[in-house]
């Protein structure tokens, strides 16, 4: 297929009232999947429905190219709604918008990806950390290697917190060959190819639903074109691409805390204890713990949306304090949501009501890269690296 026959997509309704929607409909089921762990179908059909998996789809592909502002409205509604749905949403689409900006994926599959998404949801996700190495973040070189045949590739290896496990239509492998400057890349991998293995190891406290379990991969064949790898040493990391991503990430979790608000703001409303004889919300205790978890979404929402704002200005600066942003976002949607449990005591923690369900879930922000340390260790050597010597 050439670009020149390529189907224009319906571009995603993205205003407030839209996105408001598809919340509602993600809570709907938010608390069934979080009990059982199951894979969130129906959520996932909720957010294909409403064209959201399909966002971040280049132009040259027939879709609409996101923002990153919109990006981080869109996450923020979609983890008020479920977070287990909003994280496997916003990999999907982060992987639209790396490919939109920085093109790698063997054409005619990406075309082919893009076709079947308008009819079914085509979920997608780089599969990099494993159980014993970690992160690519944290430095060295993957355990899962890729070798090649006289027809392609061959990969062999095992992947820890690969999210979206079950429910994947294409696993994007971080893996690397045997050669002395090995080659490093995502290899493209279909979710039917024979030889792989989703391990039900997620058992978590929080995204329960998420399905990020481990996935061993046993002399997986791929054709030659869905491993083109780039030598370790010329190895650079793409800063702007990469802090959008962070941005997203946080947002889903500032949506957790906007859940955590709402519900907070109902429960004051509708409890009257017999010894007060009118609802808690019209005590200065009560409405003083509302101006302090408002103050925390203020701060994480304009802090996302003013670094939103300025990468898709260009503004360099901004990327780099992106690393910094996430981590406030987060910081921020975490203390929001604990200060509205330690102010409702025991009703905050039980599983009848959610709140119990949104501190569990916004404590999984501290899990995305980049991690609190390492955001602070970047940060800290780069303003002491300024000083003239």
């Amino acid at each position: 297929m050439t670009a020149s026959l390529t189907t224009a997509l319906p571009a995603p309704d993205l205003s407030e009232a839209a996105l408001a929607r598809v919340s509602r409909q993600l809570a709907e089921t938010a608390e069934q999947y979080d009990r059982s762990a199951e894979f969130p179908w129906a959520g996932i059909e909720a957010v294909h429905r409403a064209g959201l998996l399909r966002a971040g789809i280049a132009p040259r592909y027939g879709g609409t190219s996101l923002s990153t502002v919109d990006g981080v409205r869109l996450f923020a509604a979609l983890g008020q709604g479920d977070p287990s749905v909003a994280l496997l949403t916003a990999m999907t689409v982060l992987q639209h918008q790396f490919q939109d900006r920085a093109p790698w994926w063997p054409e005619e599959v990406y075309r082919r990806v893009v076709a079947d998404s308008a009819d079914r949801p085509v979920l997608l996700n780089a599969i990099r950390a494993e159980p014993e190495w970690g992160a690519p973040a944290r430095g060295g070189l993957p355990a899962t290697k890729i070798r090649r045949t006289a027809d392609g590739w061959v990969l062999n290896g095992r992947k820890g917190y690969a999210t979206g496990s079950e429910g994947l239509s294409y696993h994007l492998v971080w893996a690397a060959t045997e050669d002395e400057d090995p080659l490093l890349a995502h290899a493209v991998v279909p979710a039917d190819a024979p030889g792989i293995e989703v391990v039900q190891t997620w058992d978590h406290l929080g995204l329960r639903a998420s399905s990020t379990h481990d996935v061993i991969y046993t002399g997986v064949e791929i054709p030659a074109d869905h491993f083109t790898g780039t030598p370790l040493s010329q190895q650079r990391p793409e800063v702007r691409a990469y802090a959008g991503a962070g941005l997203s990430a946080a947002a889903l979790y500032v949506g957790v805390a906007r859940a955590a608000r709402d519900f907070f703001v109902r429960f004051a409303n509708e409890r009257v204890p017999t010894s007060l004889g009118r609802p808690i919300a019209t005590t200065e205790r009560i409405q003083s713990v509302a101006g302090e978890i408002e103050s925390q979404l203020v701060q994480a929402e304009e802090i996302l949306l003013g670094l939103a704002a300025r990468i898709d200005a260009g503004d360099e600066n901004a990327a780099e304090r992106a690393v910094l942003g996430k981590l406030l976002a987060t910081r921020s949607a975490i203390t929001a949501v604990q200060t509205a449990v330690a102010a409702l005591g025991n009703p905050a923690l039980t599983r009848h009501n959610p709140l119990e369900r949104h501190l569990r879930d916004v404590l999984a922000s501290r899990v995305h890269p980049p991690q609190d340390d390492a955001a602070l260790l970047i940060a800290g050597k780069r303003v002491l690296a300024a000083y003239p010597s």
